[in-house]
């Protein structure tokens, strides 16, 4: 690998941990000159890095505004938790007879059920042993954690709702988590309007 494709395969691996973790909120402004100073290179590897995100749908190209994590429309949302749906659903039903009991997962809180909730999405993707189908459990879980992580789910008892997915997917119990998959992701649809309204109340800061 040349020294441009490595420093790009960082810049790109270290952003997107970014994206994923809630450094960056909905409708937030990514400036490919600050972020080369911070990494310390040049502005053409941070750019290739940034478009390969622009191509996964973790950023988007305003033109003129310059690079921002995604606003959602209704449509789009509701779109984007369907699929997250379809695909765990998927992913349930090639891993049904599989247990997890051994794989460590915390216990929910408030304050943890953004990241626990990215992280039981992609480990029922990953145990599904299917790559392509883990691939897109793992791009549809990075697009929606900045809005789980911005507190932008008005979810009541979020956390027990965790909980009862865990519990299911530990116990390999492929009906109840299917079930609970389905419901979960209903509720959010139903909330729709009211996530897309919250992100407007988010200042477009600079990175």
């Amino acid at each position: 690998m040349s020294t441009f494709q490595s420093k790009s395969a960082f810049v790109y691996t270290q952003v997107r941990r970014a994206l994923r973790s809630g450094r960056f909120v909905p409708g937030q402004r990514i400036d490919p000159a600050v972020i080369a100073e911070e990494f310390r290179t040049s502005a053409t590897p941070v750019r290739f890095a940034l478009y390969r995100l622009v191509g996964e749908g973790l950023i988007v190209d305003h033109a003129r505004s310059g690079l921002h994590v995604p606003l959602f429309t209704e449509v789009a949302l509701r779109d984007q938790y369907d699929w997250m749906r379809r695909l765990l659903l998927m992913a349930c039903g090639i891993d049904a007879a599989a247990s997890h009991a051994t794989i460590p997962m915390a216990v929910p809180s408030d304050e943890n059920t953004a990241c626990l909730t990215w992280q039981l999405f992609d480990a029922i993707g990953r145990t599904a042993d299917h790559r392509p189908l883990h691939q897109a459990v793992e791009r549809t879980n990075d697009q929606l954690a900045p809005i789980r992580l911005a507190g932008r789910e008005p979810v009541a008892h979020a956390s027990e709702e965790l909980a009862a997915l865990i519990r299911h997917w530990q116990n390999g119990d492929a009906p109840s988590l299917a079930a609970g998959l389905d419901a979960y992701h209903e509720r959010r649809i139903r909330l729709v309007p009211r996530i897309v309204a919250s992100l407007g109340d988010e200042p477009d800061l600079p990175y």
